[in-house]
């Protein structure tokens, strides 16, 4: 170990603050595990870290705005705290779309990783802290010639080379990781970017066309995790329904799925159905337009490990609408396919998400998807105002709402949603549910998905990350009562 003097080289401490989804959760888990490998300390305390690192989300307006929150008040806390020396990285999507203006707007910034680095960082970390203290005001102009790391020679700054072109990186099972979510579930990342023309959506422009990762990969990762004690796995990707068919010696392209030609979710989920011990497998942000008949006896044929669980984000009903959002579906595919996954999987979970105040929605257009609302009653559901989104095609649209319209579509629609969410909870009284555990008098059923979805509330302590079978009581609001 390094010393200087009589004094012992101390590892730097590095800190991590995670905004947006579960897949942007995975990226900053190897982020940390890339620090872990290289010798340096993880801090839960931001005040304490040498490096704080700000793990952005860009994927709606108020995703942007928490993020430059999250920028500013990270630097105002290093001035409070007196640690002028700590410094500050920004990582995640919002870094790889808009690294270069943020570079100019936000000098206080050390660094900027783009999200084919993700691995990186501790290598990244070793740089930065190596070079010679600089303000970021003063430093000069972008080397757009930076190494591999993005990392420029002369004073540590961060070339941003990533900002303009499409990521192409994708983890494997060995990669490092630092799990950030308790100990019995966990976020599986099986596949990055996505295909899909959605014209109110930029993830493509941020995280690149789709990729999936190989079988074995995925398995691999989740024999780990069992064998560490996880009870869940939650399967994450921008598109978990198109998995594998990217890796078909023939290009699927739009054709059919079919297990024939290549790996498919079908095939990844009978695989790690021969996965021994109790967990179960949730499946998270499904595409309408993939879903097969296979994929749905698959999972009926598979209810001890595979949740009956469907996130199925819908964004609206109307033919008109969908054909403006490019979602590459229709109404009568939509609720074709709904009648099949509640017939093909009894008692199956459907979450859903839609958009209102779209550019160009009508009253009429508006009022057909609240029939719908109330006619599907989807178990979970979740309503989006409409952002928009520069880079977007619907940016461009004419007809933009309002801010007042779509909050009070917005309101409508969800107190529509939630007198069915609360009957629906009130069935389930009388019934007995498998739980996980995850706080002594908290659980969840296969039907609630971490942190987005309902609770059940225990009158008798658990053990934590175990299953229970106990009998619903009782409801109140969204939760239940056991």
């Amino acid at each position: 170990m390094k010393t200087k003097g009589n004094c012992v080289a101390r590892k730097p401490k590095v800190g991590m603050i995670s905004l947006g989804c579960a897949k942007n959760l995975v990226d900053a888990e190897i982020m940390l595990g890339s620090v872990l490998q290289r010798g340096m300390e993880i801090t839960s305390q931001p005040e304490d870290a040498d490096v704080l690192v700000i793990n952005t989300c860009a994927f709606i307006d108020s995703a942007k705005e928490e993020s430059i929150e999250a920028i500013l008040e990270a630097h105002q806390q290093r001035g409070l705290n007196r640690r002028p020396d700590q410094k500050l990285i920004v990582s995640g999507c919002m870094s790889q779309r808009f690294a270069k203006e943020l570079r100019q707007e936000m000098p206080e910034v050390d660094a900027f990783v783009g999200l084919d680095q993700v691995s990186e960082l501790g290598a990244i970390i070793e740089k930065l802290l190596s070079k010679r203290r600089t303000l970021n005001a003063q430093r000069s102009t972008l080397n757009p010639d930076s190494s591999t790391l993005g990392v420029d020679s002369s004073n540590g700054d961060v070339g941003l080379a990533f900002a303009d072109r499409r990521p192409t990186y994708i983890p494997d099972y060995d990669t490092p990781h630092f799990r950030l979510t308790p100990a019995h579930f966990a976020y599986v990342k099986i596949a990055e970017g996505c295909n899909h023309p959605c014209s109110f959506c930029v993830i493509p422009q941020m995280r690149g066309k789709h990729r999936s990762r190989p079988l074995q990969s995925v398995l691999a990762e989740i024999r780990g995790l069992v064998s560490e004690g996880v009870r869940e796995i939650n399967l994450i990707s921008q598109d978990t329904t198109y998995y594998g068919m990217d890796l078909w010696p023939a290009k699927a392209g739009r054709h059919p799925i079919d297990s024939t030609r290549g790996p498919t979710l079908a095939v990844l989920l009978r695989e790690i159905q021969e996965i021994e011990g109790e967990f179960w497998v949730r499946l998270l942000y499904t595409h309408p337009a993939h879903w097969s008949d296979e994929l749905i006896e698959t999972i009926r044929q598979l209810p001890d490990k595979v949740a009956r669980y469907i996130d199925i984000p819908l964004q609206h009903i109307d033919d008109v609408m969908l054909g403006r959002m490019r979602r590459e579906t229709s109404r009568s595919h939509i609720e074709n396919l709904i009648h099949k996954l509640r017939a093909g999987i009894p008692g199956v979970t459907l979450r859903t998400t839609f958009i209102v105040g779209f550019p160009g929605e009508t009253e009429a257009e508006f009022a057909s998807l609240l029939d719908f609302i109330r006619r599907t009653r989807f178990e979970r559901l979740g309503i989006f105002k409409y952002s928009q989104e520069d880079g977007s095609r619907a940016a461009k649209m004419p007809g933009q709402i309002p801010a007042k319209i779509k909050s009070a579509r917005y309101r409508e629609a969800m107190s529509i949603q939630q007198q069915i969410a609360h009957d629906l909870a009130y069935e389930k009284v009388g019934s007995e549910l498998k739980l996980l555990v995850d706080q002594p008098h908290i659980a969840r059923s296969e039907g609630d998905a971490p942190d987005v979805d309902a609770r059940v509330v225990l009158s008798e302590a658990a053990p934590v990350g175990e299953f229970v079978w106990r009998r619903i009581t009782g409801s109140r609001g969204y939760d239940l009562l056991a």
